[in-house]
């Protein structure tokens, strides 16, 4: 008898895991790209779900600072691609000299967030979104990401 809660639990289990799976990949593949890139100095801005962090934003639900740097931007760029280069799961899709665009798959679900990194001509500072491609909430991941990016770029003296 005390096996059957158990049974019901897995099937359950194994019911919502598979739904999560047909749902991402029934999802049309090119309409979270629409919202990538720079325009006219800007990125993107964030959706209204609680899952993306911009440093261009004004709500404060999605504001991050934007990241300091205080060398020369060639150097800035290259320093943050080598810290991208260690971080799990991440791996750049586009860089230009003012921009880099990257994906960060999480572990268990293989979710995709959007990493985008901006740096304007006129500033010392490098702009940032970070967005997850299907969801409500994110549990904060994105916020801690570019936190934990700017703390590397930190240590490295950029």
């Amino acid at each position: 008898m005390s096996r059957l809660p158990t049974a019901i639990a897995q099937r359950l289990l194994w019911s919502i895991a598979l739904t999560i799976f047909l749902t991402l990949t029934i999802l049309p593949a090119a309409s979270w790209a629409s919202g990538l890139g720079v325009n006219n100095g800007h990125l993107s801005s964030c959706p209204a779900s609680n899952n993306c962090v911009m440093s261009q934003e004004s709500d404060p639900k999605h504001a991050i600072d934007p990241i300091a740097y205080h060398v020369n931007r060639d150097t800035a760029l290259q320093t943050l691609l080598k810290v991208l280069s260690v971080v799990p799961r991440t791996e750049v899709l586009e860089q230009t000299p003012n921009y880099i665009h990257a994906i960060s798959k999480s572990r268990i679900f293989k979710f995709v967030d959007d990493v985008e990194f901006y740096f304007p001509a006129n500033e010392s500072v490098i702009h940032v979104r970070s967005a997850s491609r299907v969801g409500e909430s994110d549990l904060g991941v994105n916020r801690r990401r570019v936190e934990q990016i700017r703390l590397a770029l930190r240590d490295l003296n950029i």
